[in-house]
């Protein structure tokens, strides 16, 4: 009978393996996917020292080829300046310019994890241990996980260890692979998953040095189903509980490691206690692993004298009186392009950039549907319920809808099952023929039925409805000026075949599209005892002020107006401009776009593609992303950052005491580096931060993709979302963060959120301030500590016309 474990060791081992969980990021399923910085657990960290601890746990690199460096050097896009100022981030490294140029040419060590005890007993056994244990903990896990897609799902009255544990006793596959005995060896196992971690620990020999980085080694072998686990987690803590599932899914992969060193132990027991002491080794950087963190900063630093002389060019702005249309996007970069050809129609026209579920943290119910789904970015809770307008003549309708979607679901369900799929395809195959023919060749395009106008809930009290529209407002920099009409537009993304559509939709809408907020807050900011209620706050809406919310898809460029929300008949000839300029500037956008576009045939190709259920690249989505500007517009208006730059209006003289700053710096700037960072770690490092190519993926529980038909779930972006099959269309570049702002207030910031200027001190983002001219003037060198730039000549500016 084994000894009873020690309460202490349980304890130890069971902070550690949650510690171990926190190293990874987490993976939002399908149906609203956002995306999230991959390396969300080491921005505590430099990119030399994640490197050092990623080499260790997964064998992938934190930065590019040495190759990719060598071109941009040889071409003089990284000058030797670039490089100096690289090296003045790592002080006492012993190098110079020279000696990294020399070491771009020198041949590169690709690293190497260390290895697990399934890697250890496949080399000793010549059976893919690795292969046959993703394989056996995924045919569990994508039931135990599932979403609706499984037709006999894992059951869920119990924890993710103990539910397997049920399974593996029963289940003689591993057996049959070669481990003899491995059922009744799980049966033995503690039925607590916290005794099981600290038992296969204890028998693997784990120290306490040692565990945190085996942990993570494991965590990772076990891919994009520990991300589901971790976002599981997330959202329990986001309502203040928690969930078990990261450290059920440890346990697990320890049983596996625990049994094959048990059956190989006389072939691998001494090579496993030298990796075990290689795992208590303090993670430190090797002298290449530097090299490679100045390149990256010398890219990052060459980039950014680019974008500092297009922001500080000057530009003869002139304000219009009033505009006759002022037009609030997302900060997307893809509107960068939309809002810079829209303002080129007419100086009557003003756009803003805010975050596109425009502060209203909603928690919405659809037409016909009784589900909640969330329309706020991933780190909030939702404070505020919406459902889709209903009344007496719509119940039908929605009744209609409600049972046509359970009829849909099940159509599909029974066409799945086994008990009728071969004779379905015999039967009702021909059926399809044609609806397949139509959809291979892009010939049909649905117009998109919008749900009616959501309304808030009407338990929200007028004085909690003006203050919401107080917030949002002075947010936006919006106190005064209105136009006739103020065009709040969300964005999405109407394309087909994808099953990571709800990517392209917005992110600060959990992956949806922003339709809902934005009609939302054009509603409520219509209301006329709203509007009194600001108006004592000191926002003065003209009454001849027109809200009117949109929605802007980012595939087509396309702009939807919801005039049926409103009763528009004193702004018919307004609405009418509204519509012929948002058409022209769509054109204008479509153009541009199409010149990045693999294959593109100009602007009027870029609609088919969006229907073209074979397109692997629809639109770039945020590719090429280096910049976020918080500014006012005036800054920016008129010069292209080429669908490069997250854009939020900002005005600080209007930020008395910086609440704005603080959220612009821990909500907007978080999530656009989550964004930045996902296509950074999806292009240096695809095999572990990215999801493949998209021609192989299947969908796994109806929550991930797996690239075939086994493995684990993919995450992060497929290989054709940052590459167009010749070369990247995404540089792997660390996001610029420009404000305009006092750098005290900043500081200020980041002194009372450390885990933002972690961001900053550990240069996962770069920090910049303009002053009150516009110019870029001071870089953040860390440590609480600004730099002054050099200011560009006066005659080498260019002179951008209004």
């Amino acid at each position: 009978m084994n000894k009873p474990l020690a309460k202490k060791l349980i304890q130890s081992v069971l902070a550690d393996a949650k510690d171990a969980g926190r190293m990874v990021p987490p993976a939002w399923p399908l149906n609203a996917t956002v995306a999230v910085n991959p390396y969300l657990g080491q921005t505590g960290e430099s990119l030399a020292d994640t490197a050092a601890r990623l080499a260790r746990v997964t064998g992938e690199p934190v930065t590019m080829p040495r190759a990719w460096y060598g071109a941009k050097i040889e071409a003089g896009e990284v000058t030797d300046e670039d490089i100096a100022a690289a090296l003045e981030t790592v002080p006492n490294s012993g190098l110079d310019v020279s000696s990294v140029k020399e070491a771009v040419t020198a041949a590169e060590t690709a690293p190497q994890a260390l290895p697990t005890v399934a890697d250890l007993a496949a080399q000793a056994s010549g059976i893919d241990w690795p292969a046959i244990v993703t394989d056996r903990i995924g045919h569990w896990t994508a039931g135990w996980f599932d979403q609706g897609q499984a037709l006999w799902a894992a059951p869920q009255g119990y924890g993710a260890y103990n539910a397997w544990r049920s399974y593996a006793t029963h289940d003689l596959s591993t057996e049959i692979a070669g481990l003899s005995g491995f059922s009744a060896f799980v049966d033995a196992t503690p039925q607590r998953p916290d005794e099981a971690l600290a038992q296969s620990a204890k028998a693997l020999g784990l120290t306490e040095d040692a565990r945190p980085t085996v942990f993570h080694r494991l965590y990772m072998t076990l891919g994009g189903w520990a991300q589901i686990a971790r976002w599981r987690l997330w959202q329990a803590e986001l309502k203040d509980s928690t969930d078990t599932a990261l450290t059920d899914m440890l346990a697990i992969r320890l049983v596996f490691e625990d049994a094959l060193l048990a059956h190989y132990h006389d072939d691998i027991a001494e090579i496993w206690a030298e990796t075990v002491k290689a795992h208590e080794e303090p993670l430190a950087p090797s002298d290449d692993q530097i090299i490679d963190m100045v390149l990256q900063e010398a890219a990052d630093h060459a980039a950014q004298r680019g974008l500092i002389s297009t922001v500080s060019e000057i530009h003869e702005f002139v304000q219009p009186a009033r505009p006759a249309v002022q037009a609030a996007f997302c900060i997307d970069v893809r509107s960068e392009v939309f809002r810079r050809a829209l303002e080129g129609l007419s100086p009557e026209i003003e756009t803003i950039g805010f975050a596109g579920f425009f502060g209203l943290p909603l928690s919405h119910r659809r037409f016909g549907s009784v589900l909640e789904e969330t329309h706020l970015p991933v780190l909030l809770n939702p404070g505020v319920n919406s459902a889709s307008a209903t009344s007496p003549d719509l119940t039908e309708k929605e009744d209609r809808v409600r049972i046509l979607a359970r009829t849909n679901r099940a159509w599909g369900r029974f066409k799945l099952a086994a008990v009728s799929s071969f004779a379905f395809v015999e039967a009702a195959g021909p059926i399809y023929v044609g609806k397949l023919f139509r959809d291979a060749l892009g010939l049909t395009e649905k117009a998109k039925e919008h749900d009616p106008a959501p309304q808030l809930d009407p338990s929200l009290d007028l004085a909690t409805r003006i203050e919401i529209a107080n917030t949002v407002l002075r947010a936006m920099s919006m106190t005064s000026g209105f136009g006739r009409i103020v065009m709040l537009a969300g964005h999405g993304a109407n394309v087909v075949n994808n099953a990571h559509a709800s990517a392209l939709h917005c992110g600060a809408c959990g992956g949806q599209t922003g339709e809902v907020s934005a009609r939302a807050l054009a509603g409520l900011l219509n209301e006329p005892d709203v509007r009194k209620g600001v108006a004592k706050k000191g926002i003065d809406i003209p009454a001849d002020t027109l809200f009117l919310g949109a929605l802007h898809d980012t595939t087509t460029d396309r702009i939807t107006l919801f005039t049926q929300d409103v009763k528009a008949t004193r702004h018919k000839a307004d609405v009418k401009q509204l519509e012929t300029w948002l058409t022209s500037a769509g054109q204008i956008a479509r153009g541009e776009r199409a010149l990045r576009l693999p294959r593109a045939q100009g602007e009027t190709d870029i609609a088919y593609r969006a229907r073209d259920w074979a397109e692997v690249r629809p639109e770039w989505a945020l590719a090429g992303c280096k910049a976020f500007i918080a500014a006012p517009r005036n800054r920016t208006a008129g010069k292209s950052l080429e669908g490069r730059a997250f854009l939020h209006s900002y005005d600080w003289k209007q930020d008395s005491d910086f609440g704005v700053l603080e959220l612009i710096m821990t909500a907007p700037v978080v999530v656009a580096s989550w964004i930045s960072l996902q296509y950074y770690g999806s292009t240096v490092s695809p095999k572990t931060f990215g999801a493949g190519n998209k021609l192989l993926h299947n969908v796994v529980g109806g929550i991930g993709v797996i690239e075939g038909n086994g493995g684990t779930p993919r995450v992060g972006l497929s290989w054709q979302s940052v590459h167009d099959g010749e070369e990247l269309a995404h540089e792997p570049l660390r996001l610029s963060v420009m404000i305009e702002a006092p750098r005290e207030a900043m500081i200020t910031v980041l002194k009372k959120h450390p885990d933002v200027r972690d961001l900053f001190d550990n240069r996962w983002l770069h920090l910049f301030a303009l002053d009150d001219e516009g110019q870029v003037a001071w870089r953040y060198s860390g440590d609480l500590e600004w730099e002054a730039i050099d200011r560009p000549v006066l005659s080498d500016l260019k002179l951008v016309a209004a």
